[in-house]
Formats: structure tokens, C-alpha cells, sequence
């Protein structure tokens, strides 16, 4: 059976129902608080919750913690997996028999180094011909473009200053190229003014022609003076 509850004035009267009934008649409590006080959420629910949040936060930060472990060993596992330990293993003691041939035979390897090994023929296995005559063909260009590689790495500290003349040298061409044209438009108008002059001529000598067998004497004229100066210079 569910206990009455004291905060409703509806209930079995009591003192707190009796106190509540008579704040409601007077106004200073509504109905409306009373029945959002019912519906409020208990403890116990809200602690269950509060529960819940702490268990998963510490299920997150125990996955976290597992991420992190996972990661420093991918990051060391080429020093703590067995597998690479064993191919360093591997390849340390390969190493080693390698050293341990040297030292047995320091002797004869000091005397062949100290001999010269000019006009001596070293065998090469079949396997590798083909890449030998490549790194022939590869040292050949090299050799033939030694040069100017050389010349190349030497002009570069002079690249600044070679820049800077060659852009001199294109204003000098554009200033060459403008006084070219107008040149070539001065010579243009120089020939038409010849065609001119040219074609004047012999109608010029044609009126003094006629002018002598009639014996007709004229004042010279500025033009014809101007025609002769212009007739002379183009002999």
C-alpha cells in the first residue's frame, strides 16, 4: 500500500496537510508547485545514474590505457618482438662471420691492396653483365658531361651578376631595336621623297626645253633652284 503522501493537501489531513491547504486557500502556494514537487525525481534514481556514469567513464579510461599500451609496443616492436630480434640477431652474426674472414685473411688483403691493381681484369658474374655494361654507358655520359657540370657549379656564385648584365643587354637590344625602326621610317620617307623629286624632273627639263626654242626668259623660282640642289645630291 503506497504511503500517503504529506505534501498533498488531498490526503489523510495532517498538520503539514492542514498548513498546506490553508497556503493554498490564501494564495502564497498554487496548485502548479505542488504538482511539480510530485514529479520531481528521487534520490535513489539519480544516484543509480550517477553510478552508471562513473562505471563507463571508467570503462573509457581503462580503454584508453589499452590504446596507449598497444601503441608503445608497435612503436618498440622492432627491439622487443621476437621476430625482429631474431633477424637483427641474424644479421649480427652474419656480420660477425664476415669480420672473423677479414681478420683471417688481413694478411693477404693487406698485400693486394698495397698492389696495384692497374690493366687487371675482375671477374664479374654472368648475372650481372647487363648491369655492368648500363654503369659503363651511365659513367661514359657522366664523364662526357663532367665539364660542363664543372663549369656550370663554377658560375654559379656569378649568377647574380651574369643576370644582371643580361638585362642590360636586353635594354641596349630594345633601345637598338627602336632606333632601328625609326631609322628604317626615316629611309621609307627619304625614298619617297626621291620618287618624288624623280618623277618632277623631266617635267621640269621638258618646260625649259620649250622655254630655250621659244626664247622665253623667266625668273628663276625658289622650286627649281630647291629641284636642282635635290637632282645634284642624287648624282
Amino acid at each position: 500500500m503506497a504511503a500517503a503522501n504529506p505534501w498533498d493537501p488531498a490526503s489523510a489531513p495532517s498538520a503539514a496537510g492542514l498548513l498546506l491547504g490553508h497556503f493554498v486557500a490564501s494564495g502564497m502556494v498554487t496548485q502548479e508547485m505542488l504538482s511539480i514537487s510530485k514529479k520531481s525525481a528521487s534520490y535513489f534514481a539519480n544516484f543509480s545514474r550517477l553510478q552508471q556514469i562513473t562505471n563507463m567513464q571508467a570503462e573509457i579510461y581503462q580503454k584508453n590505457l589499452e590504446i596507449e599500451l598497444l601503441r608503445l609496443e608497435k612503436d618498440a616492436a622492432d627491439v622487443v618482438h621476437p621476430s625482429f630480434l631474431a633477424q637483427k640477431c641474424h644479421t649480427l652474426q652474419s656480420m660477425n662471420n664476415h669480420l672473423e674472414a677479414v681478420l683471417k685473411e688481413k694478411r693477404s688483403l693487406r698485400q693486394r691492396l698495397l698492389k696495384p691493381m692497374c690493366q687487371e681484369n675482375l671477374p664479374i658474374e654472368a648475372v650481372y653483365h647487363s648491369y655492368m655494361v648500363h654503369l659503363l654507358e651511365l659513367a661514359v655520359t657522366f664523364i662526357e658531361r663532367l665539364e660542363n657540370h664543372l663549369e656550370t657549379i663554377k658560375n654559379i656564385p656569378h649568377l647574380d651578376e651574369n643576370l644582371k648584365k643580361m638585362s642590360m643587354a636586353l635594354a641596349k637590344m630594345d633601345m637598338l631595336v627602336t632606333e632601328t625602326e625609326e631609322l628604317a621610317e626615316n629611309i621609307l620617307k627619304w625614298r619617297e621623297q626621291q620618287k618624288e623629286v624623280s618623277s618632277s624632273i623631266p617635267k621640269i627639263l621638258a618646260e625649259e626645253n620649250y622655254l630655250h626654242k621659244h626664247d622665253v626668259t623667266m625668273p628663276s623660282l625658289p622650286f627649281t633652284s630647291k629641284v636642282h640642289v635635290q637632282t645634284v645630291n642624287v648624282k
